[in-house]
């Protein structure tokens, strides 16, 4: 049976949305070009820390960084090293999870440092109108597959893909529950929607094809197969009565 959280539950969620989207936002403010993922890193610690939470990233499966800084190729799961140093013209995605009494919050954006070229200018913008489309098909009564499928129509109408093999996933008490969130999905199928179920929308969207391959050396970096840019955006919500809330602006 899928987690359902009450108003109480939600009121503490929020809390630790605000505190995700709060270290999101000082990231934002501080990235320049010539500063590396590790810097990210140290910056996500400090601001995680001076907030009253803890990095739920740090240590998840034996994850080696506070968050995930996914630069240009990089699909998801970026390891913040200092190996890893960001110019002009890249975009990266910054994914920030906070645990905070007990309870997580899950947001990314992907930023872009001076000035894009047209096609990293494209693949983010499709990247963020389709996570915004995907919230929008959130509803009460209405399936799961209803996200999944207002995401894919939007990017494969922008001559843009998905990728399949990593979605959202709920979210509450712990960084990752039920259930798995597909972004490329058929409407009317999947998990019905009710009220408290609460969940990421974070499709990861290709400029190119949709196939992934893992890092060999640190087993944790996706990227794309054909060396194409990708971009990602991502919220926490919770279905309400009439829609959805966003409990990580």
């Amino acid at each position: 049976m899928l987690p359902l959280h009450t108003p109480s539950d939600l009121v503490k969620l929020r809390r630790a949305g605000k505190a995700a989207a709060a270290t999101l936002t000082r990231v934002q403010r501080a990235l320049r070009p010539g500063m590396t993922a590790g810097d990210i890193d140290r910056l996500v610690r400090r601001d995680t820390k001076e907030r009253g939470g803890r990095p739920s990233q740090l240590g998840f499966h034996g994850f080696p960084g506070a968050v995930c800084v996914s630069p240009n190729d990089v699909v998801c799961h970026g390891v913040p090293t200092d190996r890893v140093v960001l110019g002009s013209g890249d975009i990266v995605n910054v994914d920030v999870t906070t645990e905070l009494d007990g309870w997580h919050g899950d947001t990314s954006r992907t930023f872009v440092l001076g000035r894009p070229s047209p096609e990293a200018a494209h693949v983010v913008d499709v990247a963020q109108r389709a996570f915004q489309a995907g919230i929008a098909a959130v509803r009460p009564g209405g399936r799961l597959g209803d996200v999944g499928a207002a995401i894919a129509e939007l990017v494969r109408r922008e001559g843009c893909t998905v990728v399949q093999e990593y979605g959202g996933h709920g979210i509450g008490r712990q960084m990752h529950l039920p259930p798995h969130v597909s972004h490329d999905a058929v409407a009317g199928e999947g998990v019905r929607l009710v009220p408290g179920l609460t969940f990421t929308i974070e499709p990861m969207v290709n400029l190119g094809g949709p196939e992934v391959v893992l890092d060999e050396v640190d087993g944790w970096t996706v990227r794309t197969a054909d060396g194409q840019l990708s971009a990602q955006f991502e919220h926490t919500i919770v279905v309400t009565e009439d829609g959805a809330a966003v409990l990580t602006r």
